[in-house]
């Protein structure tokens, strides 16, 4: 037992060490990229620079960044970005969206696998996992559009398919440029390969005089106060993370003596304000990122309501809606935003059937192997079916009144932070034994009287659905009735799963010596700081997508 201690410290001392080495690394290279972007707009816009020495100097900088974050580690990231060429190049177009698709999910799966279940199973770490996963949405997203635009006519095509089509295989310089430019290599965001060239080339400027007039130009629109603001918002979630989040550990809900006694309520308020805690450094480097591609003259959108520029092209999340979601699609919506985007082009406007359920296990194998990310995107699937369809069954009747419908928005904001509380705790714990842990002493609260009480749920929703039928035939009662029976059945059939689980284990650990829970959980003891103070990575969405 001794000796597990020991090698217990030294992994998490190397790995807290590692982590951070490399997170002070990702700071000062997107500190630089920023002073870099303003170059870059300055000195190689394209009235003074062709093209050509755009892409390279962007690729040059972008590899640089590579390298001087991970090492070697950044020939992962050339060696499935090469791939992807060769297939674009020499696989039958046809199938070169799949064959893409295959190799870079395939590619980061074993790199996902091997950092996590060989190297540091259960502890977050910052490396080269984040870009590569930002590698392989641009690679599967280009090969979509390719094929979208050279195998497929103009009426099999959405608008927006159409519209990004590719007609041209890039040049090896533009791929490279696309995948690996300093802009976005290190956190994203990922961006269509249209909008990307278009600004490399100058070719959005002729859409800003399409839309405006032949007078303005990207240099005479000012970018100064979006990039500034948007650098404040990054200082404020800088000081936020420092002073609040690193008081609220995650691991500290499944911490023994804490879930042991501690009140539920406490423990629910714990878990509600440790998650709200775990955001401001996803904040903190997308908003960083989207000020590094604006500052280079990358992002602009065009005039909003109020007349003023709009930078927000390739934002990434919008922190107002997330924090006042009133339903679980409007908080995935607003949350890494750019990779719901690339989750809908590449599976959930292509598949044939079961879209959303095929959507959120494309996102949890994206975000990596850990089995909390099953846990919270396969619950996921159930919680936003459910959402819809409660949602289309009863917001109407709170439309009517300013009254009503604040009631209305209070309620669901308020079930929307529940549920969030009790889908994503596993995405942030990580490994099984946290997440059984805490579902186990959350649940024991409900496990004596949810059972009646859903199941009794269930039969009075089915009762309902078929007395509408019979009774209101002309009114459509199908539609208007089904979508709250299914709420009510999917609902009910969760949490019997949940229930029974928790019920399991509750009989497989009762007769455990306490002190095995303990030992279980290391966090919980004096070494318990190494790895709640560690940097968690920035680019798991999400600790997220879904969307």
């Amino acid at each position: 037992m001794a000796g597990k201690a020991i090698s217990f410290v030294s992994v998490s001392v190397r790995v807290d060490w590692n982590t951070c080495c490399v997170t002070v690394n990702f700071l000062a290279c997107q500190l630089f990229a920023l002073a870099a972007a303003f170059w870059f707009r300055l000195y190689l816009s394209p009235s003074h620079a062709n093209p050509l020495v755009r892409h390279a100097v962007a690729t040059l900088l972008g590899i640089a960044f590579l390298i001087f974050c991970f090492g070697w580690y950044s020939v992962h990231l050339l060696t499935v970005v090469v791939a992807g060429y060769l297939i674009i190049v020499k696989a039958d177009i046809n199938n070169v969206h799949s064959y893409s698709m295959v190799t870079a999910m395939g590619y980061l799966t074993v790199c996902q696998v091997s950092r996590v279940f060989i190297f540091n199973y259960g502890i977050l770490s910052t490396d080269f996992s984040g870009p590569l996963m930002i590698v392989t949405q641009k690679i599967t997203t280009l090969a979509f559009q390719l094929h979208d635009g050279m195998c497929k006519k103009s009426e099999q095509l959405t608008p927006e398919q159409k519209h990004l089509a590719i007609n041209v295989r890039p040049s090896l310089i533009e791929y490279l440029s696309y995948n690996l430019n300093f802009l976005s290599v290190l956190v994203g965001p990922c961006t269509n390969y249209k909008d990307y060239v278009d600004f490399i080339e100058g070719r959005h400027i002729m859409h800003l005089k399409c839309v405006f007039s032949s007078r303005f130009t990207i240099d005479q629109i000012s970018l100064q106060p979006a990039v500034c603001q948007k650098l404040l918002v990054c200082c404020g979630c800088m000081l936020f993370f420092l002073i609040v989040t690193r008081s609220l550990p995650i691991k500290y809900n499944v911490d023994p003596d804490f879930v042991n006694h501690a009140a539920f309520l406490t423990r629910l308020t714990y878990a509600f304000f440790s998650i709200q805690a775990a955001r401001p450094k996803f904040y903190f480097a997308w908003t960083l990122a989207d000020a590094v591609n604006n500052a280079a003259g990358f992002g602009f959108k065009g005039i909003d309501e109020n007349g003023k520029p709009s930078w927000d092209l390739i934002c990434n999340l919008n922190i107002l809606g997330i924090e006042t979601a009133t339903s679980f699609k409007t908080f995935i919506d607003n949350w890494n935003i750019r990779t719901g985007i690339w989750l809908k082009t590449v599976c959930y406007d292509r598949a044939p059937k079961h879209r959303l359920a095929l959507t959120f296990i494309l996102s949890a194998l994206w975000h990596g192997v850990y089995p909390g990310y099953y846990f919270t995107f396969i619950t996921a699937i159930p919680i936003t079916m459910a959402a819809r369809a409660i949602r289309k069954s009863i917001r109407h009747y709170f439309l009517g009144s300013k009254g009503l419908k604040m009631g209305y928005d209070i309620l669901t904001w308020a079930a929307t932070q529940l549920a969030i509380c009790y889908t994503v705790m596993p995405f942030l714990l990580l490994a099984v034994e946290p997440t059984l842990v805490y579902y186990r002493y959350v649940l024991s609260y409900f496990k004596h009287v949810e059972l009646l009480r859903f199941y009794l749920d269930f039969c009075f929703s089915f009762l309902v659905y078929i007395f509408s039928i019979f009774f209101f035939p002309k009114h459509n009662s199908y539609d208007r009735f089904l979508p709250h029976f299914l709420f009510r059945s999917m609902y009910f059939h969760v949490h019997i799963i949940s229930i029974l689980a928790a019920i399991a284990l509750h009989r497989k650990h009762k007769t455990r010596d306490p002190s095995a829970t303990s030992k279980m959980l290391p966090s919980a003891s004096p070494l318990s700081s190494l790895c709640s103070a560690q940097c968690q990575p920035v680019h798991s969405n999400n600790n997220d997508k879904v969307d």
